[in-house]
């Protein structure tokens, strides 16, 4: 028996020393970036050398010039080779894939955290295994496009090297400081990741099994801090900091990372790829429904769908409001910038983006409703669906309307202005935000359905919270609608803050309509097991085009990032002078953007066939074996 506890002591302490050591980059990380300034104050000190400052172009510090100019680049094979075709496509290409794996390996063991942790807490055991096999299931998935993801990342780097050389070499120059801590923190990542996947079955039960979730929780910091010093790339392309306006580095790495772009476009990130991870996975689930042969695969395949869309959808409820609080950002730091986004060069594709929107959310309900038929006692609901499909279309296509659209000379002559004569008095921005609160709202209550599907509550007060959850969700629909017809009699500057009490009634119908029904289902009386893999197969069909269109957004909102810096490769600092200095017609963009939609999902596709090869899927039951539950694995790993 002591030895038995020797072993385990030994383990533990061997563990904490490997995590130590992998962790030992973020504790090197931090002080430096919280320290700023350091090198150039030493010169400053000893008056050997003229010590030379200059003025931050964003925060207005002044700061001692520690790095060269800007490179003043011109067209020729030194500052821009080439392959006989355009750099910038091939450019495009390489990060647009490495972006698609690199957020789906971000997100992925965020889930299996989730999941984890909920096997962990419940108190039913079968719960907790089939939580557990599910979170090991996606974690192997995650394992293998983790390869590709670092391969893809080679390529990047090798096509800025040889394609760009002089923008790759400044940048570098720039964030020099803190290359070698993105390296370090790469190896604790994959460290972290290979002894949180190989260790699964040796630390499967008690305080071992705490200690592999806390694991858990490490390689999402790891990978989150990895995903914020990326970010800090794109922010300083966009909005530059912590340099002169000759584009010399001032010694504080700080300034150079926390951008005017840098918080928002971290927050709309971390939703982005937490959504995107869901839908793909939830893809993956369904092409498996669709391809089983027996009711239990179904089941497995059906549950395994539901659980990736639900944390998906639970990170796109918040992502619009994210992306509108990056807009306005851009809109704070450079107005002309947000009037190219908007309302000018860039004004087709935001309404391309509203389209892909729409589609998300309208792919999230159908599947929701096609879900209330694996219930019973669900059909109280469904005949009300009707009266949701109709708010969600008036939503949606007051969302698309555009205010100005960006036309030829003739087409304006033709027009009269930029404004349509009729659409023109409808798409204003209250009247936008109106119709996306709608949909979310929407949404919102569809899920509160989907809650209660096969359940009557029994709380003594459930007529009086019925009734006041349907005066609410009323009052909700009123609120949000009556702001936005406002916004058609009020100034335009004035017309910009109605958002806040849209937000703030939308998000309250998510936080206080879920946890009120909460309380009223606690301990509700069930109408039936919810039978798993009892579901058309047009629901797997919205799962698929659920993460097709995100995956579609994705590339489009990336594509808009780059767009909006114009001919600059850094804005207003390093000028873009290559033959390929210009926007491309929105067209091409569609077509390039979906070519790289196709290629991800056919080389996923491959990925998930790896990734299967080891797997040994326990059996399940068609049914759940705990009424309103999952189905149950009946084996390990």
């Amino acid at each position: 028996m002591g030895l038995v506890a020797g072993k385990k002591l030994f383990s533990i302490m061997a563990l904490c020393a490997m995590i130590g050591l992998l962790l030992l980059p973020i504790a090197v990380s931090l002080p430096s970036l919280a320290m700023g300034a350091d090198a150039p104050d030493a010169v400053k000190k000893d008056g050997e050398a003229k010590v030379e400052k200059g003025r931050d172009v964003y925060y207005k510090t002044e700061g001692i010039v520690a790095g060269a100019p800007a490179p003043k680049t011109v067209d020729g094979p030194r500052d821009y080779p080439r392959y006989n075709f355009e750099s910038r496509v091939l450019l495009w290409f390489a990060n647009q894939q490495h972006l698609y794996y690199g957020s789906f390996v971000l997100a992925v063991p965020i889930f299996c955290m989730v999941i984890e942790f909920m096997g962990v807490v419940t108190k039913d055991k079968a719960m907790a295994k089939r939580y557990d096999q599910l979170a090991y299931d996606f974690i192997k998935i995650s394992l293998t496009a983790y390869s590709l993801t670092a391969i893809l990342g080679g390529i990047l780097i090798f096509t800025f090297l040889t394609l760009y050389p002089a923008f790759f070499g400044y940048l570098s120059s720039i964030f020099r400081p803190v290359m070698h801590i993105y390296a370090l923190m790469f190896v604790a990542e994959s460290g972290t990741l290979y002894i949180y996947y190989y260790g699964w079955d040796k630390m499967r039960e008690g305080f071992l099994k705490w200690i592999h979730l806390s694991m858990s929780v490490i390689l999402n910091v790891i990978g989150t801090l990895l995903m914020f010093l990326a970010n800090s790339w794109i922010g300083f392309m966009m909005s530059p900091a912590g340099v002169d306006e000759q584009g010399r580095y001032l010694g504080n790495i700080w300034h150079v990372i926390h951008t005017a772009l840098w918080n928002p476009l971290n927050v709309h990130r971390i939703l982005g790829n937490m959504a995107f991870g869901g839908g793909v996975v939830a893809a993956y689930a369904a092409y498996k429904f669709l391809a089983s042969k027996t009711d239990e695969d179904r089941a497995h395949y059906d549950w395994m769908g539901y659980i990736a869309m639900a944390l998906g959808v639970a990170f796109l409820i918040p992502l619009p409001f994210a992306g509108y609080w990056l807009m306005r950002e851009v809109y704070a730091y450079r107005q002309q910038m947000g009037i190219t986004l908007m309302g000018g060069l860039l004004a087709w594709l935001f309404i391309i983006q509203a389209t892909m929107i729409g589609i998300l959310f309208l792919s999230t309900n159908y599947y929701l409703w096609q879900a209330l038929g694996r219930m019973r006692g669900a059909e109280k609901y469904q005949r009300y669906i009707k009266y949701l499909v109709f708010v969600l279309c008036c939503g949606y296509l007051v969302f698309i309307t555009p205010h100005t659209i960006v036309m030829t000379p003739a087409e304006l002559k033709a027009m009269g202005g930029q404004q349509h004569p009729v659409l023109g008095n409808y798409g204003v921005m209250s009247a936008k935000n109106g119709g996306i609160n709608v949909i979310i709202t929407t949404t919102i209550l569809s899920f509160v359905w989907y809650m209660r599907g096969n359940k009557v509550s029994t709380v003594s007060w459930s007529k009086f919270g019925n009734i006041f959850m349907g005066i609410f969700f009323g009052c909700a629909y009123f609120n949000i609608i009556g702001l936005a017809v406002l916004g058609y009699y009020i100034p335009a500057n004035v017309r910009v803050g109605l958002s806040v009490p849209q937000v703030a009634t939308t998000l309250s119908c998510l936080f206080f309509m879920f946890a009120l029904n909460s309380f009223m289902m606690k301990g509700a009386k069930q109408m039936g097991p919810i039978e798993w893999g009892k579901i058309s197969a047009r629901s797997q069909y919205a799962l698929i085009m659920l993460a097709t269109a995100f995956t579609w957004m994705m590339g489009l909102m990336g594509y808009i990032r780059s767009s909006v810096r114009l001919f600059w490769h850094v804005n207003e600092i390093m000028r873009d002078n290559s033959p390929w200095a210009y926007t491309h017609t929105v067209g091409f963009a569609a077509n390039m953007i979906s070519f790289n939609v196709l290629f991800f999902w056919i080389s996923i596709l491959f990925v998930f066939w790896l990734g299967s090869l080891g797997i040994k899927k326990a059996p399940v039951e068609a049914k759940a074996g705990v009424p309103g539950g999952a189905p149950q694995p009946a084996g390990g790993h």
